[in-house]
């Protein structure tokens, strides 16, 4: 991955105040995570500094905590852990920033869906070349199927530290598939999934086949990009400096949309009240209530179903990715946490010793164990037999994230990169369907719209 046309410059402006804005969507959008922002610790010297995610299981949170406690203890450092919200329609990037410019930012995070290449671009992380080395030369070459090097690396340097493999499950209710005669082997194309979750739809006993959202949030972005890019839409050129959006691809994929979740129209039978404006943790509820039947999440659904006993866990099928129109494969993972170190951090190598140490298999494996396909390896050989025997379902997530030709995901045909992940970060792609799905502009005005809108993004970020 390379920046190409993007004038760092331009982008921290005025100290930031414009680009800054634009780049990390602090305006007015809200929060993917479900708890309060707070303010991110100081780092010092000989304090070691570390922020994480929360996970969606205490033991596994709680074993993330107890390594790092433990470490710490060992190299006679005091230790400030603590959680935060580093997601994308949070903060944190504005956060982080004005951290580093000050020269006191924490020295380790854990964090998920925020963007490597916007933290990069941005000049907030260090080189962790050396660590990401020393992982491969440990624990095997990194999953071929997460896309790690396109969205990690920069310029041939490694600017985070693959921590996680990971996949979205794309779940079906198989007993209910069953009772309509449907084997969800043939179910390879959106269009085939639509009209499944039609077909096992009763909403007069308060079943609705279609769990999906395409609201603002990061289940529905996940939803709303995979249909655009099934139908060949995207949001540029390969460069990823040439806005592309206003297409004929991307109109249909929109009409796909609007037929969707047209509430007078074929398919309103199967759509639960409300998924409209459904978030992050509408769709698990839903799905571990019994009361849809298709959905896409990460693996914390099943991971919750298995934990509960839920009676849906044994009637959950996990399917592969839809194909594209075109009959090619969307297949492929990703990397589902990254640890990064920041620029000018008190305790640069202390962090990346405990890089090192939460990758260590005596540590790992114990956190992977406990989270239900959550926390999944992202280096080759932490795939222990071990490990794969302790779930059916891990061997098809290994198949996943070891796809040696991935799919490269939303920036498609581009490599990822800061100025994709600021189209994700201000709402482009669901604003415009919502649009759609309103009523309040046809599919081809929603995309002109939402195309007219990412030229905007990228003219204030100096692409273009």
């Amino acid at each position: 991955m390379t920046f190409k046309k993007i004038n760092r410059r331009d982008v921290l402006k005025n100290g930031g105040a414009a680009g800054l804005g634009l780049w990390t969507a602090s305006n007015g959008m809200p929060l993917l995570a479900q708890e309060a922002e707070q303010a991110l610790p100081e780092g010092a010297t000989g304090k070691l500094t570390v922020i994480h995610r929360t996970e969606y299981f205490e033991a596994a949170q709680n074993l993330f905590r107890d390594t790092v406690t433990k470490f710490a203890t060992t190299n006679g450092a005091q230790l400030d852990i603590s959680t935060t919200n580093p997601e994308s329609f949070g903060d944190f990037l504005g956060k982080m920033s004005a951290a580093v410019r000050a020269g006191n930012p924490p020295d380790l995070a854990y964090t998920s869906t925020i963007s490597v290449p916007q933290m990069q671009l941005l000049g907030l992380l260090e080189d962790v070349t050396d660590v990401v080395e020393e992982a491969t030369k440990r624990y095997g070459n990194v999953m071929p199927g997460i896309n790690a090097e396109q969205n990690g690396k920069v310029d041939g340097r490694w600017a985070a530290v693959p921590f996680i493999a990971n996949s979205t499950g794309t779940f079906f209710r198989n007993d209910k598939l069953l009772e309509k005669g449907i084997d969800w082997r043939t179910l390879d194309t959106w269009g085939k999934r639509r009209d499944a979750a039609l077909a096992i739809s009763d909403p007069a006993n308060g079943f609705y086949g279609w769990g999906l959202t395409v609201n603002q949030s990061g289940d529905g972005w996940g939803v709303a990009s995979a249909i655009l890019n099934a139908f060949n839409g995207h949001f540029t050129d390969a460069t990823g400096t040439k806005v592309e959006f206003d297409n004929p691809n991307t109109v249909a994929a929109f009409e796909f949309v609007r037929e969707t979740y047209d509430r007078n129209g074929k398919y309103a039978a199967m759509l639960p009240p409300g998924v409209e404006s459904w978030g992050d943790i509408s769709n698990n509820e839903a799905y571990l209530a019994g009361s849809v039947g298709y959905t896409a999440n990460a693996f914390s659904l099943y991971a919750a179903a298995k934990r509960d006993n839920n009676p849906v866990f044994p009637n959950t099928v996990l399917l592969r990715q839809p194909n594209g129109n075109d009959g090619g494969s969307r297949d492929g993972g990703a990397v589902g946490g990254w640890l990064t170190i920041f620029k000018g951090a008190p305790n640069v190598d202390l962090a990346k010793q405990l890089a090192l140490d939460l990758l260590d298999p005596a540590n790992f494996t114990q956190m992977s164990s406990v989270a239900g396909g959550l926390f999944m390896p992202a280096y080759e050989n932490l795939w222990t037999p071990e490990l794969i025997a302790s779930d059916p379902n891990f061997e098809i997530i290994k198949s996943q994230v070891s796809v040696k030709d991935p799919y490269i995901g939303a920036s498609w045909p581009a490599q990822p990169a800061a100025q994709i992940d600021a189209i994700r970060a201000q709402g482009v792609l669901e604003q415009a369907m919502s649009n759609v799905i309103s009523g309040r502009m046809t599919s081809q005005e929603a995309v002109t719209d939402g195309h007219n809108k990412i030229v905007q993004i990228f003219e204030e970020g100096g692409i273009l």
